[in-house]
């Protein structure tokens, strides 16, 4: 194993410190973007106080452990097999994403499905395929795929529950819902 010199090793180190701390120490340093920070800074940042920010991420973990191939994006925001979910914060009654706390709750964009269940999670499809589902409760959903585009809905074991056809919003109970085909 080739030894490092100490002279350099130390160098290496104070160079990235350096690198690291530059920014913050500047007299000029920009207020935190939120969409980089930790996700407990995340929670900071708006106010969430630690049981608050403690009590979203065990959602967070749960909805981990129910959806294989999740990831956590944000403090209360996944990647989800085709698409998205993000889960209002204690207190709130409409999910924000907390990467962007001043920005308007997004819009269905055209061509996705959009879905809020009966415990105010979002829920933004924007690939075709055929996905697990664990919405709950009485929701609503938005269509707004190209237009003739039909979103289904099934049953426990697969067999279609009932389906909508693009353009086009309505209510649904989302309890007996476990799989969705957006297009």
């Amino acid at each position: 194993m080739k030894r490092v010199p100490l002279r350099r090793s130390a160098g290496l180190v104070l160079a990235a410190v350096a690198l690291v701390a530059a920014p913050a120490l500047s007299a000029h340093a920009a207020a935190p973007d939120t969409t980089t920070l930790p996700y407990s800074e995340q929670t900071r940042a708006v106010g969430l106080t630690d049981a608050q920010a403690g009590q979203l991420q065990r959602r967070v973990e749960a909805v981990l452990a129910e959806e294989p191939g999740a990831r956590q994006t944000s403090a209360n925001t996944l990647a989800l097999p085709g698409g998205t979910a993000t889960l209002p914060v204690p207190g709130q009654a409409e999910a924000r994403d907390l990467a962007a706390p001043d920005a308007p709750r997004a819009a269905c964009n055209d061509g996705h499905l959009c879905i809020t269940d009966g415990r105010g999670v979002n829920y933004d499809y924007y690939r075709c395929g055929y996905y697990d589902f664990n919405g709950i409760g009485d929701g609503t959903f938005n269509n707004n795929q190209t237009p003739g585009t039909r979103a289904r809905f099934y049953n426990n074991d697969g067999s279609e529950r009932w389906s909508h056809v693009a353009k086009g919003s309505g209510t649904a109970n989302w309890t007996p819902v476990y799989h969705i085909r957006p297009c």
